[in-house]
């Protein structure tokens, strides 16, 4: 198993043929279906349109009974899997709804009543030593097997969640007395994960653990990859905390974490997950850094905003060197992340997209999600998509993967962990709304003070 992402077990199950979801006849530059002038808009009406659209995924696409997230959305199948939700989405969509309330998509008291509704579900449902699966029955709260042997608990997957409960209790902590009650329930939420049983006693954190199987699975978590908020949400837990060492010889891998690689001038800083020297999947940078703020943020192993931002651009300049001879890679058409895919020979499926797994697929959501480190690189995009917004454009934002190099391949679908990343990190990059919030969290910052970050 390819130890890096937690998607890789999905390739199957995302799999289809020629005219399975998401099919989309081929755009032909100039036939008569070239897309019309498209007035361009302003920079902020860019952002305002893309989280506003990107929010329905988590608003009007939601699990119907539980709120929470599903794992995807095919707009032209509606229901399809419609009760899978997933955890670590679900996370994204709560710091989602904070942000839909500060911009006036919902009202505060719609928001409050979402958020009433998921905390009901998440107490309710399944949890293994405190953590959640990684799929969920939205109607019964039961585990899903994410795969054969993984029925049980994922570490991961609720560290996300657990990111977004935070942001909702920071957020609500000093409201009225029915927002301070979520604020408590989130509170107690997150601090029933046992995040030092996942150790089995050893000085790394593991990913599943299964009441079938216990850990067989046997994935480690180690960096540089999406799992650094895994260790320092289990530092910060009251209870159930990890030790320092854990996360050097769990995480830092005793400091062989450090790269000393480089790529078109950029410091690769940490050696990710796969073997890479032109990184990982972008993924790798947004998924712990939705609420963990980058910026000034440090260990003894690396300067994490070098690590993000170098890692974009690496990504970026990969693209418009386009080694592969891709057609339609550019400064406008660029991000190499985790998203729906395609191959040469025409059949579909997932793929974990990297300069070093680069399959001609452009994912919306890699450049979207990393404007805080790219700010002007990734507005060129986003400008790029409403551009072909008759394409790229549909119910629920962006949809999830395009190829300009198969004839303008688009696919119909959406992930939620895809969409929930663009409107959170937009924000953080126009206000630092969630940072903020997370940063600001007490059990946080011990956390941090702990593993010996400087923030």
């Amino acid at each position: 198993m390819i130890r890096y992402s937690l998607f890789i077990m999905c390739i199957v199950l995302f799999s289809c043929g020629d005219d399975g979801p998401g099919y989309q006849e081929p755009y032909i530059p100039g036939s008569d279906d070239d897309p019309v002038v498209i007035i361009a808009l302003s920079d902020e009406e860019m952002m305002d349109l893309t989280q506003k659209e990107t929010f329905k995924y988590f608003w009007d696409f939601a699990n119907a009974d539980s709120g929470a997230a599903k794992e995807r959305y095919h707009p032209n199948e509606p229901t399809l899997n419609q009760n899978v939700v997933t955890s670590g989405a679900t996370g994204f969509g709560l710091m989602s709804i904070i942000v839909a309330i500060e911009r006036g998509f919902i009202t505060r008291e719609q928001g409050i009543e979402r958020l009433n509704k998921i905390f009901n579900f998440l107490e309710n449902a399944d949890r293994f030593h405190g953590a959640w699966s990684h799929w969920i029955n939205g109607s019964s709260g039961n585990v899903i097997p994410f795969s054969a042997k993984d029925d049980g608990g994922d570490l991961v997957e609720t560290a996300f969640l657990v990111q977004g409960l935070i942001c909702v209790k920071e957020y609500l902590k000093n409201g009225t007395d029915t927002e301070k009650a979520l604020a408590t329930k989130a509170d107690i939420l997150w601090k029933g994960v046992q995040w030092n049983w996942y150790t089995q006693n050893q000085e790394v954190l593991y990913w599943h653990w299964s009441p079938n199987f216990g850990f067989e699975i046997n994935l480690k978590l180690t960096g540089y990859n999406e799992v650094l908020i895994t260790y320092i949400l289990a530092a910060a837990s009251p209870d159930y905390s990890i030790t320092k060492a854990t996360y050097e010889k769990g995480w830092a891998r005793s400091g062989a974490i450090v790269s000393g690689a480089s790529q078109y001038g950029f410091p690769l800083v940490l050696k990710h997950a796969g073997g890479s020297n032109f990184g990982g999947p972008l993924f790798f940078s947004h998924y712990s850094f939705l609420g963990l703020n980058p910026k000034n943020l440090s260990d003894q192993y690396g300067n994490y905003w070098n690590v993000v931002v170098n890692h974009t651009k690496i990504n970026r300049q990969y693209c418009i060197v386009n080694p592969k001879n891709y057609i339609g890679y550019s400064a406008n058409t660029w991000g190499l992340t985790a998203s729906y895919s395609r191959n040469a020979d025409g059949s579909r499926g997932y793929a974990a997209h990297s300069p070093s797994n680069d399959k001609g697929v452009v994912s919306p959501t890699a450049a979207i999600s990393s404007i805080p480190y790219t700010p002007n690189e990734s507005l060129k995009v986003m400008h790029y998509l409403y551009q072909n917004k008759d394409k790229m454009l549909g119910p629920a934002g962006f949809y999830d993967a395009f190829s300009p190099h198969y004839d303008f391949w688009v696919t119909q679908t959406y992930l939620g962990i895809d969409q929930g990343p663009q409107i959170v990190m937009i924000e953080n990059h126009r206000t630092g709304l969630l940072w903020n919030l997370f940063m600001q969290n007490e059990d946080v910052k011990n956390g941090l003070d702990k593993l010996g970050f400087n923030y």
